[in-house]
């Protein structure tokens, strides 16, 4: 078994490399990446288990190594209203640390999950300390409010069709020259209903209809999009 000091040094190291691959932390100076990583603690989630709870105490700050996750808004009804999906190198909660709120949403682990964990008061102790750290809160947090500004116009003044072709366009990687969006395991229909503000049926009738105007193609493992230019025009609607 090893030492107490050996599986810090290995966390440390993994932290480290962890922080490496996130796009608002990547560019950090070593001496600020190094007391940032000090205060990681690891994490592992399965599929369909809550890595925090909406309306409870912004403790920590979740950064995503590896694994997708989703926030989400319940109604009292219990209908789901789908905030946000994020994926390793992204990170949660400081929304709720930095002004001191509850959680605003809770997050979901839609698969196997790496995460790691920072004490909140932590991080508001070393963004006081590292202006840089701060910084890159700041513009991580300004990001944020620009996404759901965006979600605000997509969910009040877009039609559902509109949103589909939005989402897929935003979501769509370039292979081989030709534009595909992946689905994953738990990408279902429904996944999908919550995660655009509709129902299942409204969108699988919207999703046959692009289809068979020819402007994408709907496959098991992913979609393609066969005419990338209708489909913008059809975000624009």
């Amino acid at each position: 078994m090893p030492s107490p000091l050996t599986a810090a040094n290995s966390d440390f190291s993994l932290a480290k490399q962890a922080l490496a691959a996130m796009r608002h932390f990547s560019a950090l100076p070593a001496e600020v990446s190094d007391a940032l990583a000090r205060q990681m603690i690891p994490r592992a989630y399965t599929a369909g288990q809550l890595l925090c709870l909406e309306g409870e105490p912004g403790e920590y700050v979740y950064l995503l190594e590896k694994g997708w996750v989703k926030g989400v808004r319940t109604a009292t009804d219990g209908r789901e209203q789908a905030a946000l999906f994020l994926r390793d190198g992204e990170f949660f909660g400081d929304e709720a640390v930095f002004s001191g709120a509850a959680y605003p949403v809770t997050v979901v682990a839609l698969e196997k999950v790496s995460a790691w964990a920072i004490q909140g008061a932590a991080l508001v102790d070393l963004s006081g300390r590292y202006p840089a750290l701060a910084l890159a809160c700041l513009e991580h947090l300004s990001a944020r409010v620009l996404y759901y500004v965006q979600l605000v116009e997509d969910l009040g003044l877009r039609s559902v069709q509109a949103r589909i072709a939005h989402t897929l366009l935003n979501h769509a990687e370039l292979r081989e020259g030709v534009l595909i969006i992946p689905r994953r395991s738990w990408t279902t229909l429904d996944e999908m209903a919550t995660r655009l503000g509709t129902v299942r049926d409204v969108l699988s009738r919207s999703l046959s209809a692009l289809e068979s105007e020819g402007i994408l193609r709907l496959e098991r493992s992913q979609i393609i999009i066969l005419d990338p230019q209708k489909l913008l025009e059809r975000g624009k609607a």
